[in-house]
């Protein structure tokens, strides 16, 4: 049997990058998929196709994780879809990086409502059908410069940072219904975006990590299928680091 056979999860911001990686990943595992992004375009289209030829149920849905209401909204619609959720993964986010003394409001607000509130909203709207079915798994994308900060990035790691506190807060609340709540702290990952920088800053990144590369979304979605699987049922209120040592 496979690991998430039965199981329905529900991934935000996850039409590229890490957020497709873990609807794969899980999707291979056996879960039903329900995906959000902001819009719903080519990027969308064609994550649900390359889930749905793996052959279980797939939809995506166009949502503005930061907004309150349309995430209230559009958790009701996977609902009526799929009819339950098992498995959430909080993983919408931005960066909008500068030095503190160049940060803008609007810099340091975006950022904050995309990465942080965000996971008050999912959790918000999930919180009572978990309850109801008394168990499920929520996953929350937090980062190494949520531990421990980086210059230049103020606004994000403050973002990531409130992630871990919010998720150890409520593991404790939730434990007593079986909901477990844990968060992945990744560290340098390749991804398309971190693809285009230069080589030579790539190369300086590895060589700061102790395993000598940087990551890939498979490794964190690796990750998050544990945290999702009966082989975690035990582990609640933790901040898995998938970073290569980098922050050991």
């Amino acid at each position: 049997m496979k690991l998430l056979e039965g199981k329905v999860a529900l991934i935000t911001g996850a039409a590229r990058g890490i957020g497709k990686a873990i609807a794969l990943k899980f999707a291979q595992e056996g879960a039903e998929i329900a995906f959000t992004d902001l819009f719903r375009n080519e990027a969308m289209e064609m994550t649900e196709k390359e889930i749905a030829a793996l052959g279980v149920k797939v939809k995506g849905y166009a949502s503005n994780a930061a907004d309150y209401a349309d995430t209230q909204r559009v958790v009701e619609e996977i609902l009526a879809d799929f009819g339950h959720i098992d498995v959430l993964v909080n993983n919408a986010g931005i960066t909008k990086d500068t030095q503190l003394k160049r940060m803008t409001e609007e810099q340091w607000d975006s950022v904050i409502a995309v990465n942080l509130k965000s996971v008050f909203n999912f959790t918000k709207a999930i919180q009572p059908v978990m309850w109801k079915q008394n168990g499920g798994s929520v996953i929350n994308m937090s980062s190494v410069v949520g531990v421990s900060g980086n210059a230049s990035q103020c606004n994000y790691s403050a973002s990531k940072a409130g992630i871990i506190g919010f998720t150890k807060s409520a593991a404790k609340e939730m434990g007593v219904r079986n909901i477990r709540h844990n968060a992945i702290a990744p560290g340098f990952i390749i991804t398309e975006m971190t693809n285009q920088l230069p080589e030579e800053v790539k190369k300086a990144w590895a060589e700061t990590i102790p395993m000598r590369r940087g990551g890939t979304p498979k490794d964190v979605a690796n990750t998050a299928t544990f945290l999702a699987s009966d082989l975690s049922s035990y582990i609640t209120g933790q901040v898995i680091h998938c970073c290569g040592g980098m922050n050991c």
